[in-house]
């Protein structure tokens, strides 16, 4: 490839500016640090757009014979430093394209500016570029107003930034090269997810259904596509000592064309001011008005002591996997943030979240982990009254722990004020709901919660056809979830309920078996319990019910699993036993006591009805209606 001695001064692309002249690389005006090395490589492949530079090229030109370096690896770093300046990824590129074992290509559209550049046959063939770009800009500019519904079409023009509604945001890319740092990765991805859910116009992606896609080689055509949004975004995080660099930038899903780019970098200790700031700018790159109390709650982030964020992105990070042993790390983790900051309500948050998922979750006794939960959320709301994530597990202690749900309702119509784009919220007031026998409710609750989460919310629709007793549409709902996420344990599970609840135990017991083999939560030996009864498989039933009970001496079991097997077994009296024990102990499956029909053979006894009575439930609403479909 032949290089001109005489090129263009300035070479614009995209948010871009590379003063070749100057040796200086801006963004939006301002001045970006990229080294000689990296700048000579960008150079060249500016040079020579859309064609490939090989690696013998670069080495020739920019690895000189007398340099004694390793070119390879020191052209993958050079190439990486120059996707960092550009908040560029090698997986998904923008800018920069690696044809393997080749050389790279410079694949987005640039223009040219500067003086002296008709001096030279290469500026002469720039400026024919730059000059045919801008006839075809003007005739295309001339068809939209002719034909403008249909040429959009045909160009692929179906979203601009005004009819942005919808954004997913995929996993920051770590830059450190340190595995170890993955975590800081996730947790400024979470953040960035969190902030954005704050705006009510906008429909942010959960980061359970995101971070399917971390590492994954699929366009952003196809994960806009599957997503069903309207935008990405995407960007890489990198840390080092005090300081943290953010880039990102919007990508239309439909067209893959760039909306908004942007680079940060900060102070450590201002990190989360910072993604208050990015989700600022992005509602206005794609011009939705932000209410006045939406912008009160992105000002809110104060200055954090590293320590501090440091013990808090650990602790979301353990939470986020949500087996037993994760949440107790995690609550170590907030704890410990807590003690360096005790103002830090985010931490009082986080620690109230990990007690209410062990509850709520099976894992520890409900009168241990509860009193601790609303502690900690007083605490939060003390320092934060705007903080959504409190108000949601406000409601959670006062419906599965005090049975207060006047209360409850209050709070988590609250939290979905402050935090439209809370998953969490959406699905626990969907459970609520239903357990009111306020069923229409609960189902919109639960479509809103698939739409936030596609990929990890499905089983909440599933779970509403299992309590209002559509077992066929709970069926075909969960199969089309697994069709495209077979390990979806919450999906397996109310599945295997459907078919239980069908008569069909066979199919019920191969998937709670699965099940057992993805997760090793109690619940699914239970449901085998419940299944053998029902099947007729006494024995089976009963071995089930020992192995409860011997797992009972040595950690908590919830009593309702065992009250069910009994049950199964038609052993009435021994059922209403550990359902006295239940209530006693606050467990939290008693919430759906009136509508889940796994209760039905004990539905008809005066002590079911004594122990409905005590829990002082509302009017039950839609509950008599859904049970006469039967």
């Amino acid at each position: 490839m032949e290089e001109n001695s005489s090129s263009p001064g300035v070479v614009r692309f995209g948010a871009f500016e590379l003063d070749l002249r100057a040796g200086e690389l801006h963004k939006n005006g301002l001045k970006i640090k990229l080294q000689e090395q990296p700048f000579q490589v960008l150079a060249m492949l500016l040079r020579h757009p859309g064609e490939v530079v090989t690696r013998e090229e670069l080495q020739k030109t920019v690895w000189p014979a007398d340099t004694f370096v390793d070119f390879d690896r020191g052209l993958n770093k050079t190439i990486n430093k120059i996707r960092e300046a550009l908040g560029d990824s090698a997986d998904s590129p923008r800018f920069v394209e690696t044809l393997p074992r080749r050389g790279y290509r410079f694949i987005a559209p640039v223009e040219v500016a500067g003086p002296s550049l008709e001096s030279s046959p290469q500026a002469r063939r720039w400026w024919t570029i730059a000059a045919a770009s801008a006839v075809l800009i003007v005739l295309v500019a001339a068809l939209v107003i002719v034909f403008p519904g249909r040429l959009r079409h045909w160009l692929g023009w179906g979203v601009s930034p005004a009819h942005i509604q919808s954004i997913a945001v995929l996993p920051l890319q770590n830059l450190s090269g340190d595995p170890e740092q993955e975590y800081f990765a996730d947790g400024m991805t979470d953040e960035m997810i969190a902030n954005l859910a704050k705006i009510g116009a906008l429909r942010v992606i959960s980061r359970t259904s995101v971070m399917h896609y971390k590492g994954t080689h699929k366009s952003l055509p196809e994960i806009g596509r599957e997503l069903k949004v309207d935008a990405i975004l995407e960007g890489t995080v990198l840390r080092s000592g005090g300081r943290v660099r953010i880039t990102a930038q919007l990508i239309q899903a439909s067209t893959d064309m760039h909306v908004w780019a942007e680079t940060y970098e900060r102070d450590l200790s201002d990190v989360l001011a910072l993604q208050s700031e990015v989700a600022r700018s992005i509602a206005n790159g794609i011009r939705i008005k932000l209410t006045p109390q939406e912008k009160v709650r992105l000002a809110s982030a104060r200055p954090v002591n590293p320590e501090v964020l440091e013990a808090y992105v650990k602790g979301r990070y353990f939470q986020n996997k949500g087996t037993e042993g994760d949440l107790n790390r995690s609550i170590e983790y907030f704890n410990r943030a807590i003690t360096k900051d005790p103002a830090y309500a985010s931490a009082y948050a986080g620690l109230a979240g990990s007690y209410s998922y062990l509850a709520g979750g099976g894992y520890s006794l409900p009168r241990e982990c509860f009193p601790r939960a609303k502690v900690a959320v007083a605490k939060a709301l003390e320092l934060d009254s705007t903080l959504g994530e409190a108000h949601v597990w406000v409601a959670f202690a006062a419906a599965w722990y005090e049975w207060d749900w006047a209360v409850a309702d209050r709070e988590f119509k609250r939290a979905i004020e402050i935090n439209p784009g809370d998953r969490d919220a959406h699905w626990l007031y969907s459970w609520y709901l239903i357990s009111m026998g306020r069923n229409e409710e609960s189902l919109a609750e639960a479509q809103r919660a698939d739409e936030v989460d596609p990929a990890g919310a499905g089983f909440i629709p599933g779970y509403h056809y299992v309590m209002t007793r559509q077992y066929d549409q709970a069926i075909e709902q969960c199969q089309g979830v697994l069709e495209r996420n077979p390990s979806d344990t919450g999906t397996l599970y109310y599945l295997g309920n459907a078919y239980e609840l069908k008569g069909m135990f066979e199919k019920a017991a191969a998937v709670y078996r699965k099940g057992s083999r993805l997760s090793d939560d109690m619940g699914w030996t239970s449901s085998l319990g419940r299944t053998y009864g029902k099947s007729g498989s006494r024995t089976r039933a009963l071995k089930v019910l020992e192995q409860l009970k011997e797992l009972s001496k040595r950690r908590f079991v919830p009593l309702v699993d065992i009250a069910l097997v009994y049950a199964s077994l038609g052993d009435k009296d021994q059922a209403f036993e550990c359902l006295e024990k239940a209530y006693e102990e606050r467990n939290a499956w008693l919430v759906a006591l009136r509508v889940d029909p796994m209760f039905d053979p004990l539905r008809s006894d005066p002590r079911f009805q004594d122990l409905v009575r005590r829990m002082n439930f509302p009017p039950q609403g839609g509950v008599d209606e859904v049970r006469a479909r039967e």
